[in-house]
């Protein structure tokens, strides 16, 4: 969603990294990171559905923690590190292959935020227990109502990475 233009705003620029590029994007104070990602930037991956951060589904990771990117101004995100589903994908991080491999999705609109966020935990954590993935993803919500596969890829890319294969 288009931030309000009525609503008077400062402008400035900020600089950050997103999936291994710099940036240097001048923003509205009233802008959200979501909004700059996929309008400003056009990456699409990162979804608003529910614009109130109770989803998940715009989930992005800033400097190793996943973060809701509607909910985060763009301005605070100035010498920040970003990584999108888009990074992962390029990087062929096995979480990918494993969400396909186990059907994580129907729709597929609630995927991009749970990948992310598996990321992130995988990231801190390369062997996590069921409870913790539960844990780690109680954020994302799917409407297909998927969540017993989405354990179990994350489960199986956690093996892989331990296996030698790419992050």
């Amino acid at each position: 969603m288009k931030p309000d233009k009525k609503v008077p705003v400062s402008e400035d620029e900020i600089n950050f990294s997103v999936n291994g590029d710099l940036y240097k994007v001048r923003v509205q104070s009233n802008w959200t990171l979501q909004y700059v990602l996929h309008d400003e930037l056009g990456l699409t991956g990162s979804k608003e559905l529910c614009n109130e951060g109770a989803c998940g589904a715009c989930a992005v990771i800033i400097d190793g923690r996943p973060v809701l990117s509607c909910m985060t101004l763009a301005i605070e995100c100035d010498g920040q590190t970003i990584e999108t589903v888009e990074g992962i994908a390029r990087a062929k991080h096995p979480l990918v292959e494993a969400y396909v491999k186990h059907s994580c999705m129907q729709c597929g609109y609630c995927t991009p935020g749970f990948i992310v966020t598996a990321k992130a935990l995988l990231d801190k954590n390369p062997s996590p227990a069921e409870e913790e993935i539960k844990e780690a993803l109680v954020g994302n919500l799917c409407r297909c109502g998927t969540y017993p596969q989405h354990i179990k890829a994350v489960l199986e890319a956690a093996n892989n990475l331990h296996r030698g294969q790419p992050i």
